[in-house]
């Protein structure tokens, strides 16, 4: 991964300024970087070739299409064959730092009025715009609830939108806000992007309860509520394949109360 970093940088004649951050399970490697004076963010993510087909693959730069949303913007692509295949997109730097250096929060973090406003903002924004991008359907929605929480509960969605569908507090930045990693981004149950910041806080409760007041009619719904069993079924999911065991309890907790 590192030699993947190298060769980017070479090919977009630019300086790696900062340490190189591995991404989930190291299929990703992203640093600082520095082109004629100018700060940008380089990505690398390699990939086996029978998966590149997926949205996932090209959503960093079809984000490009929210020009109003703090977010970074991929100035240009370039692809490779080196195994597996190999994909660099440079991007703008945005400013402050990851508000997590994981997914789950386990700190408590002081953000300003501003920053929580922003965060509805950008959701309320994402949440219309049209896209034939897919994040989650019905058959892996019904797939994970059912896996995870039996057959009790009808698994059926009503109401779908446009979901960032990673929204953890490693892709938010502070203190001022901004979202980063646009990877899966597309159509998904109405409230997952709500569900998902939610479960990611429930270590630290005071950040819990301000994600449940700044989305509290999102959540409140039915269709809140739906995603928000999906997206427990999910992290359930993860915390079976040895992701964030110490998630486990208190998502079992939120779960109770749903």
């Amino acid at each position: 991964m590192r030699g993947n970093l190298d060769r980017a940088a070479q090919h977009f004649k630019l300086t790696i300024t900062g340490q190189p951050r591995l991404g989930w399970q190291d299929r990703s490697i992203s640093a600082p970087a520095r082109s004629a004076g100018e700060q940008l963010w380089l990505r690398v993510v390699s990939e086996e070739k029978q998966w590149i087909e997926g949205e996932f693959w090209t959503g960093n730069l079809e984000a490009n299409a929210f020009a109003t949303l703090s977010k970074p913007r991929v100035i240009d692509v370039v692809e490779w064959e080196h195994g597996r295949q190999q994909r660099a997109e440079l991007m703008t730097l945005m400013p402050g730092s990851p508000c997590s250096r994981t997914d789950v929060l386990r700190h408590a973090i002081d953000l300003p009025d501003e920053w929580w406003s922003e965060l509805r903002r950008t959701s309320d924004a994402l949440a219309t715009m049209p896209t034939n991008r897919v994040n989650a359907d019905q058959a892996l929605v019904t797939g994970r609830t059912q896996q995870q929480l039996g057959s009790w509960m009808n698994p059926v969605v009503r109401h779908w939108e446009t979901v960032h569908g990673d929204l953890h507090w490693a892709n938010l930045m502070g203190p001022e806000f901004s979202l980063l990693d646009w990877e899966s981004w597309g159509r998904g149950p109405a409230g997952t992007d709500a569900a998902t910041l939610l479960s990611y806080s429930l270590l630290v409760p005071q950040v819990a309860e301000r994600v449940r007041s700044t989305f509290a009619d999102v959540l409140a719904t039915d269709a809140g509520v739906l995603a928000q069993f999906y997206v427990a079924a999910r992290l359930l999911h993860r915390i079976d394949r040895g992701h964030h065991p110490d998630l486990a309890a208190p998502l079992r907790k939120h779960l109770d109360t749903l």
